[in-house]
């Protein structure tokens, strides 16, 4: 089958909080396009994204899935991304690679903080967004405290392209502002007719509000609207697709996916507003080992440059995920690997459709598409021609904040487990694995107690290895007191060799800035090569602190002054130098203690607030903010930051202490200080 051009193509993800509603979204989105002839659902298990058998147990999205579909004659590649805190790293990195995205938030909760977390994340990358205002069809839903949230906490501008006729069970259909119709919908399918009355009025005050929108960031729609000129359909929807490339306005629609209602116009919003591949900003990376500044366009004649997002394991097989943006490349064909410096070679290429797979010969700019046979690239990596290089810029994962101790039940299992743990960590960046030097163990860290769980059983059922597993850990961080600073000399012979290097190196705290690493030598005489050995064995030396060990962060690092020594400077013995005076300038400074704070959110019915407010205060927490939610369902919500520590098992005791009639939702925050005492 020939594929559209590349305008007609359209690179999407769909993200939000937790049950807002994108697999659902995404399940009708695909019936609606003829991609499936029968509508999954989370509930029972049956939904096509949700492939694991994990997800369809839980009803959550725990790892990004991939399908492509058509729409008016345009491809789209659509990815569901999970909702949950502990799998933003699934967010992370398909957003990386994207050129649109769909937010959807639910009705009746609004803005909730993981749907705060991703447009961040979607802010970060520049991807142009729609909105899509689920759920309201649900008891207590209010599409307009929603469309205020957006703009409260997320500093948005959305402009309301429809708007809805009731809501709860009063919801009829909806107003759709461009065209100034009333949309209903009959068993699925959408029914257009006239309005008349409030609603006609409200239509036209909408339309007014849609053209001042427009116009403060298109020329030619300000023109008309100064002239007193009448804007037409088209010239609107032209300068509205401008504004949202741009990444100045957020269209927002409405619905309720579970009862197939909006999605139809939610598919025609992914046509006109979000951007192709070739509407995409140029893919910039850099030269290896130069660091000049390299442009690729998306044309097929171009060298060939792709990123690789994901690996995955299936069936024992390494599937990895990429994201081409620039030349073709087929079957077979030879590759470069500019991180690992090393070939690589597709030996099958496949276009993903969930966990099932279409064969193709070849890929070209814009593709999302898997790859067998690549044995040393993961995620962050570029795939390159070797004779014009390119290096993009990687994916960053976050740290873990929780770990566990796993060991084999047998010992004929340890094998087994290693190798079972490193292909997990091949798919996770934000899974690592460590032996622990006192006392033997391997402990296991992740994002949180769902993560470490789900990748537990996964040992057990997709691997078949059985393991013991110890009690949650924290992750803990060190930083510094005050700034320090102290010299070392290395003056010795190593393998017959004389090696000599004098560095001084100076520290200090820095709250919030992460680690940061610099050289103020000036010295040219000095080659850069020992300069950088240095700096790289600084970096190296915060994985573990003086104090207790733990993993520095934090920390501003300096490599003030530096000798040289012509005949005996080697990079061996600067990168010991330095790391000895990073030491001993460590000890001098004095260590503090990091524990992970976590984000908390409970939304409760108002009679258990006082037991919940309480009950956060004796975990050492401190409420920020209490807020009362009307309506037919009125319920408060309650935000504040908790030590991770001490809310290990915290939905047991919220279930315990509401009847199971309260939710929470739980992200990390920040570290700070904390006591050493029973670390």
């Amino acid at each position: 089958m020939k594929r559209p051009a590349l305008e007609m193509r359209r690179n999407i993800g769909i993200i939000s909080h937790i049950d807002a509603g994108k697999t659902t979204t995404t399940e009708r989105m695909l019936f609606c396009s003829g991609a499936v002839h029968r509508i999954g659902e989370v509930d029972e298990g049956s939904a096509t994204m949700d492939w694991m058998s994990q997800e369809r147990e839980r009803g959550i999205t725990i790892t990004s899935a991939a399908i492509t579909t058509t729409w008016a004659d345009h491809e789209i590649t659509i990815i569901d991304t999970p909702g949950h805190v502990d799998f933003t790293i699934e967010v992370e990195r398909s957003l990386r690679v994207l050129d649109g995205a769909i937010a959807i938030f639910s009705a009746v909760e609004g803005v909730e903080p993981q749907s705060e977390a991703v447009w961040r994340q979607a802010d970060k990358f520049g991807v142009p967004r729609l909105a899509f205002i689920n759920k309201l069809d649900r008891l207590g839903a209010d599409f307009e405290r929603t469309v205020e949230m957006m703009v409260e906490k997320l500093g948005a501008r959305p402009v309301l392209m429809h708007w809805p006729d009731g809501e709860g069970e009063d919801y009829t259909g909806q107003v759709e502002v461009l065209s100034g119709d009333f949309l209903a919908w009959e068993g699925g399918e959408p029914h257009r007719s006239g309005l008349s009355g409030a609603l006609k009025e409200r239509a036209q005050e909408l339309r007014e509000a849609l053209i001042e929108a427009v116009a403060d960031h298109d020329e030619s729609v300000m023109e008309a609207y100064l002239e007193g000129s009448a804007v037409d359909a088209e010239a609107l929807k032209a300068g509205l697709r401008r504004a949202v490339l741009a990444g100045e306005i957020v269209p927002v629609f409405c619905g309720s996916s579970l009862k197939n209602k909006g999605v139809q116009p939610l598919l025609d919003a992914v046509v006109d507003y979000l951007p192709s591949p070739v509407d995409a900003p140029p893919a910039i990376g850099f030269a290896p080992g130069e660091g000049d500044s390299i442009t690729r366009l998306p044309l097929e004649d171009a060298p060939f440059s792709a990123l690789v997002f994901k690996v995955q394991i299936d069936g024992g097989r390494r599937l990895t995920y990429l994201r081409v943006y620039s030349g073709a490349a087929k079957v077979g064909e030879s590759l470069w690997n500019p991180a690992r410096e090393d070939g690589e070679r597709f030996a099958r290429l496949f276009r993903m459709y969930s966990h099932k797979r279409e064969r193709i010969d070849a890929v070209g700019p814009g593709d999302i598409v898997a790859a067998a046979g690549l044995k040393e690239a993961v995620t962050g990596d570029t795939l390159c021609d070797r004779k014009e290089p390119i290096a993009f810029e990687s994916i960053r994962a976050p740290q873990p904040v929780i770990s566990v101790a796993i060991e084999p039940r047998d010992a004929t299992g340890t094998k087994k487990l290693g190798e079972t743990l490193a292909k997990l960590q091949a798919e996770d960046p934000t899974f690592q694995v460590r032996v622990d030097s006192e006392s033997g163990q391997t402990v296991m860290s992740g994002m949180g107690e769902l993560h470490l769980e789900v990748l537990t059983r996964r040992i057990d059922e997709d691997f078949g290895v059985d393991v013991r597993v110890g009690a949650p850990r924290v992750v803990y961080r060190e930083t510094l007191a005050k700034e320090a600073e102290a010299e070392f000399i290395f003056d010795r012979e190593l393998a017959g060799e004389p090696q000599f290097a004098r560095v001084r190196v100076g520290v200090a705290p820095r709250p919030g800035g992460g680690v940061s690493c610099e050289s103020e030598v000036d010295d040219p005489r000095i080659p850069g090569n020992l300069i950088a050995s240095a700096l790289e064995s600084l970096r190296a030396s915060t994985s573990s602190g003086a104090m207790a060990g733990y993993e520095m962060t934090d920390v501003g690092i300096t490599l003030l002054a530096a000798d040289y020594v012509a005949d005996r400077a080697t990079e061996a013995a600067f990168s010991i130098a330095s790391a000895n005076a990073f030491t001993e300038a460590c000890r001098s400074a004095g260590g503090q203690l990091l524990e992970p704070v976590m984000s908390v959110e409970v939304v409760t019915p108002g009679e258990f607030l006082g037991a919940i407010i309480g009950d956060i205060n004796a975990r050492d927490g401190k409420v920020s903010g209490v807020e009362e939610r009307g309506g037919a369902a009125a319920v408060s919500v309650v935000r504040a930051s908790v030590p991770l520590a001490k809310v290990f098992g915290y939905a047991t005791s919220l279930r315990s202490a509401t009847q199971g009639r309260a939710t929470y939702t739980m992200r990390f925050s920040h570290y700070a200080p904390c006591e050493m005492a029973g670390v």
